[in-house]
């Protein structure tokens, strides 16, 4: 059947390959030019203006066992992360989270809406009483691990959410370092 078809097409294509290139009435195919046509050299789009749209907007550029980049700047151990600044955040691992640690996000006004706890390499349990208690304040707690988090809080950030970011640098088990690389 499929060898019968390419016969016909064959058949019906002979008379045309033996005209002449002048008498062909369609437009030649430009698929295999490397060179762009004169209509595209003219028509040409470009972008003059490359960044953020809020430069405003905390965004975390990379991480490492030291700490943080965050809009380019440098920030060394765990850090706190609200919606126009940045802290050091007073804690050694996940065990010394507490809500006295957490009370700087509930003290904010506007209030955030959502804290996103990066825990270090791994995703560690709050005690149920700090869960709690933001619940009860009315802000929702994400725990995940730090390479996570970093991507979450990058993700509600975008998205314009009142967000907040509580951050413990991983110890070592990141592969990556670059969130760019990460999304790569």
């Amino acid at each position: 059947m499929a060898a019968a078809l390419a016969l016909r097409s064959l058949y019906r294509a002979r008379p045309t390959l033996c005209r002449p290139l002048a008498e062909l009435h369609w437009p030649p195919r430009r698929g295999h030019r490397l060179t762009p046509a004169d209509d595209e050299l003219y028509q040409r789009t470009s972008i003059s203006l490359l960044q953020r749209e809020s430069p405003n907007v905390m965004y975390i550029d990379s991480y490492n066992i030291r700490g943080f980049t965050i809009n380019g700047n440098r920030v060394h151990g765990p850090c706190a992360l609200l919606p126009h600044s940045v802290v050091q955040w007073n804690v050694g691992s996940h065990q010394d989270i507490t809500e006295e640690s957490l009370s700087l996000f509930w003290m904010l006004e506007p209030p955030i809406e959502i804290i996103v706890v990066g825990t270090g390499d791994r995703t560690e349990r709050l005690p149920p009483e700090v869960l709690r208690g933001m619940r009860q304040r009315g802000i929702a707690v994400e725990v995940q691990d730090t390479p996570n988090a970093c991507a979450t809080f990058n993700f509600l950030c975008h998205e314009g959410r009142a967000t907040g970011a509580a951050l413990i640098p991983p110890s070592g088990g990141a592969a990556h370092t670059s969130l760019a690389q990460a999304a790569e």
